[in-house]
């Protein structure tokens, strides 16, 4: 190497140094300017994921005491505590375990759990053999049952002897309806009249 050469490779070297040196002093003075915005972001980060995780922790310890009180529920109706325990850790467990209670006592209860609600309120209204409130519980867009229903409040209405009203009820059951057998037994029945 020439001695040029040599020159220009420590030129080099310390404009790297000094290029490197530079922005160290940056970062420093960026620090020392926001140190305790830097440190309260840190803190803030940190216990953010300590509570996330805590607060999975508690709702997980929740869910696997509703369950055990659940299941002592299932097995001794009388079990009061047990019940308490599911209406402060999980309100919807609760009305399941109540609706499961009553139906063991053969009575029916008002449940605000999707489903069985809708389950409660044909039962009510086969009960009552009232067409109104299974026209109403039949046009649910969620309700399992609704064909059955159709079918119901169809039965009702022979009954009755609204024999013209039945068939055009029992023409809003779908074909493909595992009620359809039921219907078709129905409409057979409904030709005589």
């Amino acid at each position: 190497m020439s001695l040029k050469e040599n020159v220009d490779f420590v030129k080099n070297e310390l404009n790297s140094e000094e290029k490197f040196l530079e922005s160290f002093v940056k970062i420093e003075r960026f620090y020392k300017k926001n140190k305790t915005l830097l440190i309260a972001a840190v803190v803030i980060v940190v216990v953010a994921i300590i509570g996330i995780n805590v607060k999975k922790y508690i709702n997980n310890q929740n869910k696997i005491e509703a369950n055990i009180a659940f299941n002592k529920v299932l097995n001794n109706n009388n079990d009061k505590e047990a019940l308490e325990v599911l209406k402060q850790k999980n309100e919807k467990l609760y009305e399941i375990a109540t609706y499961v209670i009553a139906k063991k006592q053969n009575k029916t209860v008002e449940v605000n759990v999707d489903f069985f609600k809708s389950l409660t309120q044909y039962q009510k209204a086969l009960e009552e053999q009232n067409i109104q409130k299974l026209n109403d519980v039949s046009m649910q867009k969620e309700f399992l049952l609704k064909e059955f229903a159709i079918f119901n409040k169809a039965l009702i209405e022979a009954k009755n002897g609204k024999y013209e009203e039945a068939k055009n009820t029992l023409k809003l059951v779908p074909t493909q309806s595992s009620a359809y057998e039921l219907v078709k037994i129905l409409n057979h029945y409904l030709l005589t009249k």
